[in-house]
């Protein structure tokens, strides 16, 4: 029988593919990545031709595909909550009633059909098709490739079919689910209806809401005065983290916004945000008081997790644990010994943990861990496409980049870090595409972190976005500590921590200045570009193991600078999806302020 399992999520945001052979992850990726749609949602079939491709399978060598969540149930959900909240769930019903009725009920059917396009129809036919639940598929993505044989699984997102929160205990090939809170009330949807009121968008902005929320002043009466409203108006929050939102403010249920805009600013007397609007100190404050309380409920979930499991490591998966600041919180609170969150942690992780679900419970084979409790299974999350020379050189006939240098390794990463540390940015393509939100290192734009100028130019110059965003730092795994508060490591830039004290310039007077904008460029550490307001910085730590030529790089910067750390963003522009091929990594290059580019040996230069 085949070992080959497909993983398929989609329809929501963030569609994606992953396959699984043995337990081994050969590949995986997000649709957006392949059709340049940000978020796609459609039905992953690029993603699929390439994790195929990179097996040198075809759909008749699967030995099932495994989809991310359970259709009928969702379908339940849509039919009790529009009766539920009738007469207002009338409108969000018809909308998507048509769809449900032409299409997504009849799942098996609809993916048949999607799947025979891009293979033989025939195959697609025969094939077995699963559907595990969304929770589990999220707490499989957590459990099966972290480095424990034994682990409490914390999941919090939006919504799935009906949960929302899910603590599950994973031991051995097992998951079993111990508690779990149901919609309408649900964490993700909270900050997310934060995010929307904020003025950003929903599923993309929350980033940008956690970036912006140490602009606002944990000492202000006002942000206490917004804590105290948040929680006794519009969330109930019980010692064991599970929370019960009053739906009387909360849109989501019965409409297409997230909140009842009204009654928001009754109680905050204060406006929704327009996008790309003025942000007021009461949004700042406001953005921060809503971080604290999502900070609050994550604890909280973790003690109880921990109660109930008795187990000394944690895993997490769900949008929600795509918070770095409140699972840099998490760590140091020390609730767990250890904590391993999945770096694809949002919707596309869903297809990972599909495809892994089935071959662990479905198929009831054993895992695999390594013995130390350190060494995971994600490959460095570097599991999508890699290019060689032939498409290099296809972009260079194509754009007349004649004036490529092809450059030996050791020439290379001495050129690279000496062009760093002078100022220039560059464009990092590297190897195979990362999995998840994060450019860790393959996808990536470099610059010095040690540059008070950078932090304003990435964002103004090269990325076009919000000037207020901060950037994370890749520093050697080795030096880490000697710059941040950090025990262990964060390898999936999934954790934000405190740099140490000594490396920070005298206290600035952060919050009395209502242009957020100025308080940006104010330098509050030898290491300016990567240290947010705060003075908190996203980590990712490199080690030789998992990427060892950018491990190198980082080391060829040290011996230059004395500083083993690059700012690491991703590739791409505002609005855009990381690039995955050379070609759009060019694109990128052209349209930005970037005047060099590195693709695998390949080096650009566009100045002249």
């Amino acid at each position: 029988m085949s070992s080959l399992i497909l993983g398929v999520s989609a329809y929501y945001h963030d569609s994606a593919a992953a396959l699984v052979r043995d337990g081994e992850i050969i590949a995986a990726a997000q649709e957006e990545r392949f059709s340049r749609l940000k978020h796609d949602e459609s039905f992953p079939a690029r993603a699929i031709q390439y994790v195929l491709a990179e097996a040198g399978a075809e759909l008749g060598d699967l030995a099932a595909v495994s989809f991310y969540d359970k259709p009928f149930l969702k379908f339940e959900r849509l039919l009790e909550t529009s009766h539920a909240f009738a007469p207002l769930g009338l409108r969000p019903f018809l909308k998507a009633m048509p769809v449900w009725v032409k299409e997504k009920i009849f799942m098996r059917s609809l993916l048949r059909r999607e799947l025979g396009k891009i293979g033989d129809e025939e195959a697609a036919k025969k094939l077995t098709i699963l559907f595990p639940e969304h929770h589990l598929s999220h707490a499989a993505a957590a459990f099966y490739p972290s480095p424990f044989q034994e682990a409490a699984i914390l999941t919090v997102d939006g919504v799935g079919e009906w949960a929302t929160t899910s603590i599950a205990l994973g031991s051995g090939n097992q998951i079993t689910v111990l508690n779990e809170l149901h919609f309408p009330h649900s964490v993700g949807l909270l900050y997310s209806a934060a995010t929307y009121y904020c003025g950003f968008r929903v599923n993309s902005g929350e980033y940008k809401l956690m970036g912006l929320a140490p602009f606002g002043d944990p000492e202000s009466s006002q942000v206490q005065h917004f804590r105290k409203l948040i929680l006794g108006n519009l969330v109930e929050l019980k010692e064991d983290g599970s929370i019960f939102l009053n739906m009387d403010y909360f849109a989501y249920a019965v409409g297409l916004t997230m909140s009842h805009d009204r009654k928001w600013a009754i109680l905050f007397g204060l406006d929704r945000r327009e996008p790309e609007s003025v942000l007021t100190v009461a949004h700042l404050n406001l953005a921060l008081a809503f971080q604290l309380i999502t900070e609050e409920i994550v604890l909280r979930l973790a003690r109880t997790a921990r109660r109930l499991t008795g187990c000394v490591n944690l895993v997490m998966a769900g949008g929600v644990a795509l918070n770095c600041v409140a699972n840099g919180k998490l760590k140091e609170e020390g609730v767990f010994d250890q904590l391993w969150i999945q770096p694809a942690a949002g919707d596309a992780g869903g297809a990972l943990g599909a495809a892994l679900a089935a071959h662990h419970i479905w198929r009831e084979q054993p895992r695999s861990v390594a013995p130390d409790e350190k060494t995971d299974t994600m490959q460095g999350a570097l599991l999508g496409p890699a290019y060689g020379e032939q498409e290099i050189r296809r972009v260079c006939r194509k754009y007349n980049a004649s004036e490529a240098h092809i450059l030996q390794e050791e020439d290379l990463l001495a050129k690279v870090a000496g062009l760093l540390a002078q100022g220039e940015v560059v464009g990092w393509f590297q190897g195979r595409m990362e999995y998840g939100p994060r450019a860790l290192g393959n996808r990536s734009i470099l610059a010095d972190p040690r540059n008070p100028e950078m932090q304003k130019k990435l964002n103004l110059e090269i990325k076009f976005r919000e000037s207020f965003r901060p950037f994370a730092a890749a520093v050697l795994a080795e030096d880490a500590a000697e710059y941040f508060e950090l025990e262990g490591v964060s390898p999936y830039m999934l954790m934000v921590r405190p740099i140490l004290a000594r490396h920070r310039n005298a206290p600035v007077n952060l919050h009395t200045d209502a242009d957020i904008y100025r308080q940006i460029n104010q330098i509050r550490s030898i290491l300016p570009a990567i240290t947010h307001v705060d003075y908190s910085t996203r980590i990712q730590t490199v080690d030789a193991k998992t990427n060892l030529r950018f491990w190198r790089l980082l080391h060829q910067f040290k011996k230059i600078t004395g500083v083993g750390m690059l700012v690491n963003t991703s590739f791409n522009r505002r609005s855009e999806p990381i690039v995955c091929t050379p070609e759009e990594a060019y694109q990128c290059f052209l349209a930005t302020g970037m005047n060099w580019l590195v693709i695998n040996n390949h080096m650009f230069c566009k100045k002249g």
